[in-house]
């Protein structure tokens, strides 16, 4: 593994502390160590500002083409190494199963052509849990995130993150009396019957308990009865055929080999006294005759010590028919049979109540919705009341944004009981005087989503327990006082939260704590991305490329000096909600 250099300054947060990104579009391989607070991208356009984040966005589990690859290349390399303080974040990265190690968390994506391999601290992982561990780390905040800020769903989480405090307990309570209030509403409908069905049923249920009752089953008995079977079964066979083993080699059957060795042995007797020499192999017979005998002999033992009853040995057949049969229709054990039998005999018992089972549920029924409605009732009232602080919170951040004469509210609508309350909101704004509120969808720009977002971000600063936010855009459209006020707000998040930005404007990044440049050069015919940290006298030079264009003049750069004390200055006196 590479090894890398940690920034070991902070102000108590974790952080994206190294990116590594190779051979991905135009850049050939690149390492950045960010740092603490605000950390602002800026560089020509076409420099591979984009490509620089979207690799972070590749790393976290996003779509990519394998035309991304550099030429020539056989495969494309991100990694990414968090640092992790947060004991929330810790506790909840631990229940993904994933464990930092001396606080940090290294996650990397290797693309070769089609197929990509995503790890986490070394472990192989899907592109799914890539992103669920990526989500409780980094905030990537770009165009379609601040669009989604028309959905009513996204406003509704807005609201209860504002006002989690409060909310969060009462939220979770009405997910639990939800999921019990549903589960008697199953309930009830299932038990839904006319007397014709409860009678046919009830008659269907007691045939089953009599056939179960019958049959009386102990607990493992199938098992017992199986090894039992077996053991006979096998000593049924050892005793036939050891029954024709005695007939074939004894001496009781004409036919049998004692008998026939004995006829022979009698034969050779007269023969060994006519020839001498005939005497070894009558000493031999009659050695074998002797081996038969004694064989013969323990066999016949052997046989009487054997008891095989032919009637347990079927009633034990018998038992293992009916046992099998109960198994085919009522379970694969006789654990899951008596199992399936204790059920139904709840079911006999309420149906044969059933009208008075029927009333208990139906009051079961309604005290639970009543229990829902009340803290549904709770959960409203608190959302109203994080709706109306976060509404006086929001003018003053949109006006600080801009906004002039700006009128926003958070409206409320009821709706059927969810696991998530009987609200729905709708954020409503008028940008002029005299208009009516509206939904954002058809006032706003997609410019003014963005410093909506911003406003909202600025906000949840101390909320949020995400770590580290990336915003890509959040300049669309903006100038003058505007940018500055903006840059204010950056600035501020970055107080509390690790903030990676790319930005154009020279008003956001004079507040960089860390300031990078990305370049796009050219060598051997090889065009490449290339990124540096700068110090302060180089981003005061980068501020006045951005003031100043092609052509930096003496003044230009005063200005961008200028700029760039006063952004120091601000950051460390005024910086406010």
């Amino acid at each position: 593994m590479r090894s890398w250099s940690l920034f070991k300054g902070g102000f108590g947060h974790g952080m994206l502390t190294n990116l590594h990104v190779k051979n991905l579009a135009l850049i050939r391989e690149e390492e950045v160590e960010f740092q603490p607070g605000l950390n602002i991208l800026t560089g020509e356009t076409g420099a591979g500002k984009s490509i620089l984040l979207g690799s972070v966005q590749l790393a976290l589990g996003g779509k990519m083409s394998s035309e991304m690859i550099r030429e020539e290349a056989e495969y494309a390399l991100v990694e990414l190494i968090f640092q992790v303080e947060d004991p929330r974040i810790i506790r909840e990265l631990e229940a993904l199963g994933v464990y930092p190690e001396d606080g940090q968390v290294w996650m990397s994506r290797k693309m070769a052509g089609k197929r990509s391999t995503s790890r986490i601290n070394g472990e192989t992982c899907t592109a799914s849990q890539m992103r669920t561990v990526g989500a409780l780390l980094l905030d990537i905040h770009g165009q379609h995130e601040h669009q989604s800020l028309l959905n009513r769903k996204r406003q509704m989480d807005i609201l209860d993150e504002y006002g989690k405090e409060k909310i969060a307990p009462i939220q979770a309570k009405v997910r639990d009396s939800y999921r019990a209030y549903q589960k008697l509403c199953k309930q009830l409908g299932e038990n839904q019957m006319d007397e014709e069905q409860r009678r046919r049923e009830l008659s269907f249920l007691e045939f089953e308990l009599r056939e179960l009752e019958e049959a009386n089953l102990q607990p493992g008995e199938d098992a017992q009865l199986e090894k039992h079977y077996r053991k006979m079964g096998n000593g049924k066979q050892i005793l036939e055929t050891l029954s024709q083993v005695h007939i074939c080699t004894g001496y009781d059957d004409p036919g049998g080999a004692g008998e026939r060795l004995g006829q022979g042995l009698h034969l050779l007797l007269g023969l060994s006294a006519l020839d001498e020499e005939l005497a070894p192999m009558e000493e031999m017979l009659t050695d074998i005759d002797g081996l038969l005998n004694d064989f013969n002999r323990e066999l016949t033992n052997y046989l009487s010590e054997w008891e095989f009853d032919e009637e347990a040995y079927y009633q034990t057949e018998k038992r293992l028919d009916l046992i099998n049969h109960l198994k085919s229709k009522y379970g694969n054990s006789v654990e899951e049979i008596q199992k399936y039998q204790e059920k139904q005999k709840e079911r006999f018992q309420k149906l044969q109540s059933y009208e008075e089972y029927k009333q208990e549920l139906e009051q079961k029924l309604e005290e639970q919705k009543q229990k829902l409605a009340q803290e549904c009732k709770i959960l409203t009232k608190y959302r109203m009341e994080a709706a109306r602080k976060l509404e006086q919170q929001i003018q003053i951040q949109l006006a600080d944004l801009n906004f002039l004469n700006v009128d926003f509210a958070i409206e409320f609508t009821s709706q059927d009981y969810t696991a998530n309350g009987a609200d729905q909101v709708e954020f409503m704004i008028s940008t002029n005087p005299g208009e009516p509120r509206k939904p954002f969808g058809k006032v706003v720009s997609g410019g003014e989503l963005s410093r909506i977002m911003l406003a909202l971000k600025t906000l949840l600063a101390d909320k949020d327990q995400i770590e580290t936010l990336i915003f890509d855009e959040i300049d669309t459209g903006i100038s003058g006082r505007t940018a500055q006020k903006v840059s204010e707000k950056m600035a501020y998040i970055g107080k509390q939260r690790q903030v990676i930005c790319i930005t154009h404007l020279p008003q956001i990044a004079s507040m960089a704590d860390a300031h990078y440049s990305i370049e796009k050069k050219q060598q051997d015919e090889d065009t490449f991305t290339s990124i540096c940290l700068l110090d302060r006298e180089e981003s005061v030079k980068e501020l006045a490329r951005l003031l100043g264009g092609a052509e930096i003049t003496q003044r230009v750069l005063e200005s961008a000096r200028e700029m760039k004390d006063l952004a120091d200055k601000q950051k460390n006196s005024r910086l406010k909600l």
